[in-house]
């Protein structure tokens, strides 16, 4: 009997175990195949925005680039398709293109209402707030892991997102991170000041007013560390008062940190004493004492208080325009590629000697933005409907530069890593990779991604650097491993293998395929270059030709660059 049920066992074990493995196959791949059952219903995006102040504003805008460009004698460009104005959105506010599945969601909606909709579509999307709170990270406590034991990025990055979801307001995510004390595992946005810690157990007071200067205000006065401002590049005056910048403006900001540090019972995290700053400078023998002062606007500065709560409550006041400025500028700069003052965080205080409407314009939503309570998702909306992100960066004239620096075209700029490899992914998922997707997903996205961005390289903090493409890069997304394994014959993880099994007819499987990779339709004349490829090719041939199609459309400059 025992021989017998031996027998029984090594005849069918195995079968059964290969019928189970398949059977579990065939579960995963029916998961990733399956379309969700309306994307309309997991988040109420009406695309329709009824304040009469929201929209005059945005107008305003419109007028005041529109007058520019016409003093400039440039033409303005026609509007962009609503295709092509999502795809920027969702590589703005996502790190990605639109997958498939949204760009027929986005499809079935009025024509008048797609990019309305698609802006609160992905501002319900919690992607937004990991992808905002990623780029902001950068800026605040820059790329490093930095020392494990007295900071922790990941859970500031990760307090961030929470607080951009929620809607937190914006001038108290920065007064939390300028004033709080803590530990940085429970307190997480007490990491931007842990971000500094030196040998001696104590914040960095240099590196955290150079931090708070540029970031939180637009304001480079980092210079005046070591010398007095002798080229006149900084004025915290007016122009009919200049106040030159001295060494005295920088070490009084920095003095406002001197007393963050750890006390000996570490587990207590950061605490603030009585530690005064001193400094010796240029051309005096001797350190000076230091009192905390700031470099202008004193008379939004409480007279009372702890250092570090006094200036926070001077940085995110309403009335100091340079903090709702410089936020304007870097989320004009996010959702652009570019800031509308140049560099992001070096901005005048008197506006009025910057050119091509954008001093206006900065000045116009920073007021916009402080009077509506620091809300980074109404900023966000006011952008997104403005003529000059809506705007083509095609046009039947000339382009120059000087037509990008009006914003007379939507400015054409390279994509960064990250976007790279999230619209690589993207693109080969037919629904989208956000949170509803399986953790198995989100794990091998998020593994490539690091990977790619090693091989490929970081911008690191330099934000809006854009770089040309090197020969190494260039050779990395047509060799490399993340694109090969992503155009090969592979039901699970590729669109075009999913695509080729799904529909039989070319030209649809052709124009499926330029939705998910480029979003927009094929021209003509790409129809009739593919289907002439695809012509009495069959099965596994079939599949191998279109995962050639989705190289060449991935590996093509229209892929890696936003227009």
């Amino acid at each position: 009997m025992n021989t017998r049920k031996s027998n029984w066992i090594r005849r069918f074990a195995k079968p059964l175990l290969m019928l189970a493995v398949g059977l579990t196959c065939l579960s995963i791949v029916a998961a990733t195949l399956r379309r969700r059952p309306d994307i309309n219903q997991q988040r109420i995006a009406t695309g329709t925005i009824t304040d009469p102040e929201f929209e005059s504003v945005y107008r305003e805008v419109n007028e005041q680039l529109a007058t520019a460009a016409a003093e400039a004698g440039l033409t303005l460009a026609p509007s962009a398709d609503n295709l092509q104005i999502a795809r920027r959105l969702s590589i703005a506010l996502v790190g990605s293109g639109l997958s498939l599945e949204e760009v027929r969601a986005l499809q079935l909606q009025a024509k008048d209402q797609q990019v309305s909709w698609w802006t609160d579509y992905l501002l319900q999307d919690r992607r937004w707030a990991d992808y905002f709170a990623e780029r902001f990270a950068r800026a605040f406590v820059g790329v490093d892991e930095g020392p494990f034991i007295l900071f922790r990025r990941r859970k500031f990055r990760l307090w961030l997102a929470d607080q951009f979801e929620q809607g937190m307001p914006y001038d108290e995510i920065v007064r939390q991170m300028l004033s709080s004390d803590g530990l940085w595992t429970d307190t997480p946005q007490v990491n931007f000041v842990t971000a500094t810690i030196q040998e001696d157990r104590r914040a960095d007071p240099i590196r955290l007013a150079g931090r708070t200067s540029r970031v939180l205000l637009g304001q480079r006065i980092d210079c005046l560390q070591c010398h007095d401002d002798f080229l006149g590049e900084l004025n915290f005056g007016s122009t009919l008062e200049p106040i030159d910048g001295t060494q005295q403006h920088f070490h009084a900001l920095a003095a406002f940190f001197s007393g963050a540090a750890l006390p000996e019972a570490v587990f207590q995290g950061i605490r603030e004493d009585e530690r005064p700053y001193a400094f010796k400078f240029l051309g005096e023998e001797q350190e000076q004492l230091v009192t905390p002062e700031v470099p202008f606007q004193p008379d939004l500065l409480p007279a009372q208080g702890k250092p570090r709560e006094r200036l926070a409550t001077w940085v995110t006041h309403s009335n100091n325009r340079a903090f709702s400025r410089a936020m304007v500028n870097r989320v004009w700069a996010l959702m652009f590629s570019r800031p509308l003052v140049e560099p992001v965080d070096s901005i005048p205080l008197d506006l009025s000697v910057i050119e091509g409407g954008g001093g206006a314009v900065l000045e116009l939503l920073a007021e916009d933005f402080a009077k509506h309570g620091f809300d980074l998702r109404r900023l966000i909306r006011l952008i997104a409907h403005t003529d000059a992100f809506r705007r083509s960066s095609r046009a039947d004239f000339d382009v120059t530069p000087q037509h990008e620096a009006y914003w007379a075209v939507f400015p054409l700029t390279q994509l960064r890593p990250e976007q790279v490899a999230g619209s690589v992914f993207q693109a080969n998922m037919l629904t989208a990779i956000d949170e509803s997707s399986s953790i198995f997903t989100q794990l091998k996205s998020y593994g490539e991604l690091q990977d790619f961005l090693k091989r490929f390289g970081d911008r690191g903090e330099d934000e809006f650097n854009a770089d040309a493409v090197t020969i190494q890069q260039r050779l990395i997304m047509m060799n490399g491993k993340m694109v090969k394994e992503r155009t090969g014959i592979d039901l699970v993880n590729n669109s075009s293998s999913r695509i080729a099994a799904l529909v039989s007819d070319n030209q649809q499987a052709i124009q499926l395929m330029y939705l998910a990779t480029l979003n927009r339709a094929p021209s003509q004349q790409e129809m009739e270059t593919y289907t002439d490829y695809l012509q009495d090719k069959q099965d596994q041939q079939r599949s191998r030709a279109m995962g050639d199609i989705f190289w060449s459309l991935i590996n093509s400059t229209e892929f890696s660059w936003n227009h």
